[in-house]
C-alpha cells in the first residue's frame, strides 16, 4: 500500500530532476562550446524567443490541437467501430484487417499529397490524416482486447442464453478496456506529430506551419520554440488521457 502511494511522487520527483539536469547540460554545452543557433541554441535563448512570439505560438498551438483532437476523436470512433463490427461478425476480419494493414504499411505522410489535393490545405486534410493514423492503432488495440477474453466465460454466458451482442457488451468490452485505453494513450502523441508534419507540407496555420516558415527565415531559435510548445501540447494531451484512464480503470 505504502509503495503504491509513494511511487507516483517518486516518479514525479525523478522526472523533474531529470528535466532540470537535461536543461542544465543543454545550456552549459551551448554556452560553453559557443554552439551556433543552427546547431543547438541555448535553452535561455529558446525561452526568450518563445516569450517574444508567445501570441503567435499560442494561436498556432490552438490550430494544431484542434486538428489533432478532432482527428483523434474521429480515428478512435473508426477504430472502435471496426473492431466491434469484427467482433459481431467474425467473417469481416478477413476483409478489414488485410485492407487496414495494407493502407497503414505506407507512412501516413506518403498519403499527404493526395489528401491535400482532395481536401485542400485547410483543417480538413489534417483531420483526415490524423484519423488515418489513429484509427489503425485503436483498431489493433481494441481487437487485442476483445480477443483477450476468457473463452470459458463466453461459453458460460452463452449457456445461459446470452446473445453475441450481450456477450460483447457485458464481457468482451469491459475486458478490452485496458488495452483500448493504452492504445488511446499512445495515439495522443501520434496525432499531434501527424498534424504538425502535415502542416509543414501545406497549411494556413499551426505549429508545423510556424516551424516551416522559421526554417525558411533561418530562425532556428523560433524552430526550437515551436518544438517546445509542440512537446508541451503533446505531454498535456498524453497526461489528460492517462488521467482519464486511471479514473475509468479505477480497479487496476
Amino acid at each position: 500500500m505504502s509503495r503504491a502511494l509513494v511511487s507516483p511522487s517518486l516518479a514525479v520527483q525523478r522526472g523533474i530532476l531529470g528535466a532540470v539536469l537535461l536543461v542544465a547540460c543543454w545550456e552549459g554545452a551551448s554556452r560553453g562550446l559557443h554552439l551556433p543557433a543552427y546547431v543547438l541554441p541555448a535553452v535561455s535563448d529558446i525561452l526568450a524567443g518563445l516569450w517574444s512570439k508567445r501570441a503567435t505560438l499560442v494561436d498556432a498551438a490552438g490550430y494544431t490541437l484542434l486538428e489533432a483532437l478532432v482527428g483523434y476523436g474521429l480515428g478512435c470512433l473508426i477504430g472502435i467501430g471496426l473492431a466491434v463490427a469484427i467482433a459481431l461478425a467474425p467473417a469481416l476480419r478477413a476483409a478489414i484487417l488485410p485492407l487496414a494493414t495494407a493502407i497503414n504499411s505506407v507512412p501516413v505522410v506518403g498519403y499527404s499529397p493526395l489528401i491535400l489535393l482532395w481536401f485542400g490545405i485547410g483543417v480538413s486534410s489534417k483531420i483526415v490524416m490524423v484519423a488515418m493514423a489513429v484509427s489503425f492503432t485503436i483498431l489493433l488495440s481494441m481487437l487485442a482486447g476483445l480477443d483477450h477474453v476468457d473463452r470459458r466465460a463466453v461459453d458460460l454466458m452463452r449457456s445461459f442464453g446470452a446473445s453475441r451482442f450481450g456477450v460483447l457488451w457485458r464481457l468482451r468490452l469491459p475486458t478490452a478496456l485496458p488495452l483500448l485505453l493504452a492504445g488511446m494513450r499512445v495515439s495522443t502523441v501520434r496525432s499531434v506529430i501527424v498534424a504538425i508534419v502535415t502542416e509543414m507540407l501545406g497549411a494556413h496555420g499551426g505549429l508545423g506551419w510556424v516551424i516551416y516558415q522559421a526554417v525558411l527565415q533561418i530562425d532556428f531559435v523560433q524552430v526550437w520554440a515551436a518544438i517546445f510548445v509542440a512537446s508541451a501540447a503533446s505531454l498535456a494531451f498524453f497526461g489528460l488521457i492517462g488521467f482519464l484512464e486511471r479514473k475509468i480503470l479505477f480497479w487496476t
